[in-house]
């Protein structure tokens, strides 16, 4: 029986870990704020996932908040949504362990995630190898019917899937199978070096940064040597990429032909870069400064989400607990 798309639950989250950048918003955040209108939207903060790489107290406690906020800011609409902090809801610690004991060391063994980490120069430790289990619990304890993510990340999925099928099996029906969203339209954004752009490789243009850092990082993305004269490609080069996201078909149109004629240098086209994103996210920007002024508000907003976070996953956790004979009373 197909649940109807009104029902659908959409789940995703995001680490609080430093500022977010261009790849974040238009890869996962943007197309998950439109995703409200599309279904259920769960969306949380996944602070305990954060664990495995951030050690100091403080910092997660700030990132914690700051991911909230920018959330907000960039238009999750908390009565829409169900929008909470993932550690305010503890019965995914008490479901990861469950889920753990039918979990082989085979499937977890075969993570490409973890095992790129590793290659990164990341010390292993049991959190990050035991990650995908932690991931599996947040998707079923909501019974969540569609996972937005990107090809990369598409395995966590199946994992889960697999963890799920494998309880089902040992206990009878309890979770639902969740399915990835792959958007083939969602833009692979490049960072100041032609690769993707990510934390990890330092390569990012922060959305919320001072703009005058904003600025800077936009002056440093890699441009090949053509002299001012001369004409330039647009379609292989990371500042025309990136002001396609924010230009409109016309702004688009006069750019390509700009770099096609020869006569402008990629200052320019980086000063037309920086004046698209900081219109584009001026009033994000607003939103945030307002937001970080009432953080008593933020915390409210959290607080009653982790409530109805809370509402969904205690009948599941419940069925889980006497299907396993851990509600013996």
């Amino acid at each position: 029986m197909t649940t109807p798309v009104k029902q659908r639950r959409i789940l995703s989250g995001i680490q609080p870990s430093g500022g977010l950048h261009l790849g974040n918003y238009f890869a996962m955040m943007n197309p998950m704020i439109e995703s409200q209108e599309k279904g259920l939207l769960f969306c949380f903060i996944v602070n305990l996932h954060a664990m495995t790489t951030v050690r100091e107290g403080k910092v997660l406690r700030q990132g914690t908040l700051d991911a909230a906020m920018d959330f907000l800011a960039l238009g999750l609409n908390p009565d829409k949504s169900i929008f909470w902090v993932q550690s305010d809801v503890l019965e995914v610690v008490e479901l990861t362990w469950i889920l753990s004991c039918v979990t082989s060391m085979g499937l977890l063994e075969r993570s490409h995630s973890y095992k790129d980490k590793i290659e990164r120069g990341i010390i292993p430790n049991h959190g990050l190898f035991a990650y995908p289990v932690l991931m599996a619990a947040d998707i079923l304890l909501y019974q969540a019917h569609i996972i937005p993510v990107g090809q990369d990340q598409k395995q966590h999925v199946e994992i889960t899937r697999d963890i799920a099928e494998r309880f089902n099996y040992l206990y009878g029906e309890t979770f639902v199978l969740p399915e990835p969203r792959i958007d083939p339209h969602v833009a692979l954004v490049p960072g100041i070096d032609g690769q993707k752009m990510s934390k990890s490789y330092n390569n990012t243009i922060e959305i919320f940064a001072e703009e005058k850092d904003i600025r800077k990082q936009i002056k440093r993305i890699v441009t090949d040597s053509t002299p001012v004269e001369a004409p330039k490609n647009p379609d292989t080069c990371t500042v025309f990429k990136l002001y396609r996201l924010f230009a409109s078909p016309e702004e688009i149109s006069e750019l390509d032909k700009m770099y096609r004629k020869g006569g402008m240098g990629y200052g320019t086209a980086k000063d037309r870069l920086y004046e698209k994103i900081r219109d584009y996210f001026k009033p994000f920007r607003e939103k945030r400064s307002q937001l970080a002024g009432d953080k008593e508000k933020v915390k409210k907003i959290l607080a009653e989400g982790a409530e109805k976070a809370r509402a969904v996953a205690f009948p599941t956790i419940e069925k889980v607990r006497r299907k396993t004979g851990l509600a013996y009373k």
